[in-house]
């Protein structure tokens, strides 16, 4: 199977040159987290953009600064082997399509998914290498959540019990839901009143934990246990990687707690350990 066979056709852009402010409401409007940028009128590949990467330049207007010019790509006629390599080589969740220097798709770990069901590979998740999974007290306030991601450098916590039993997930999204923050204050602070009628909920969650980060605002001092998703869907130690990417993709999930022989919480797996089995 070849890349164009998955890729997503004509993704959404950024422009050079333009401004912080503007791919803010890009990402926001979108609700994505990352966009290939491309120059003014053109479909020229120039480089890529995360929320990360606007946030850890927070001094920085425009967006030719903030951008990612040796960002990876890859052509519509390579083995989709190799974007699997190139998205766990790099650690990223996007990768371009380019052919003669224009973009003309983007490829990310949930396209990877239907090449994993395809192949129905029936690697045991157990026998997958996979991800740093750091385990939480539903008791545990939100700071703590929030420091948790950054320090394991995982996008989600499985919640547990006194008796140490999974009764939960939390996501950096969940932490900030609309019933914990006051979403107006946010696009006001981020300069998106103008377009208040343009911004779904959604957008606005995926640059806020960034945007805390920086702005040195302090969360609500309440438990993980009023803001996790209880009963979360999960699988077992010896589920097929095959169904493991169908549940994930069918569902929109990046990641999915594993469980035991016992029904205990064993681990995490994410979409890019589910594709790590193309390479075998």
């Amino acid at each position: 199977m070849i890349v164009s066979e998955i890729m997503t056709e004509k993704p959404i852009v950024a422009e050079v040159p333009g401004t912080r402010n503007d791919l803010l409401k890009l990402l926001v409007k979108s609700n994505i987290t990352g966009v290939p940028v491309v120059k003014h009128g053109e479909k020229t590949f120039a480089g890529f953009v995360t929320r990360q990467d606007i946030f850890a330049r927070p001094e920085e207007e425009q967006l030719a600064l903030i951008m990612r010019r040796d960002y990876p790509s890859i052509g519509p006629d390579a083995d989709v082997r190799e974007a699997a390599t190139l998205l766990l080589d790099y650690g990223t969740t996007h990768l371009p399509v380019v052919q003669d220097g224009e973009l003309i798709g983007i490829v990310t770990p949930t396209d990877m998914l239907i090449v994993v069901e395809k192949n129905n590979d029936l690697t045991p998740v157990i026998d997958i290498e996979r991800s740093t999974c750091a385990p939480i007290y539903e008791g545990a306030p939100l700071s703590v959540a929030l420091i948790t991601f950054k320090v394991a450098n995982v996008s989600a916590l499985p919640v547990l019990d006194g008796n140490a039993r999974l009764t939960g997930i939390i996501t950096d999204r969940d932490i900030f839901n609309q019933s914990v923050i006051d979403g107006a204050v946010v696009m006001s602070d981020l300069g998106l009143n103008e377009d208040a009628d343009n911004i779904s909920w959604g957008g606005l969650r995926n640059v806020m934990k960034l945007w805390y980060e920086v702005s040195k605002i302090e969360l609500p001092d309440i438990p993980v246990r009023e803001v996790m998703v209880r009963n979360p869907m999960t699988v077992f130690s010896r589920t097929p990687a095959a169904e493991a990417a169908r549940m994930m993709r069918k569902n929109d999930f990046g990641q999915l707690p594993v469980r035991g022989p016992n029904d205990n919480l064993i681990g995490m797996i994410y979409d890019v350990d589910v594709i790590s089995t193309i390479l075998r």
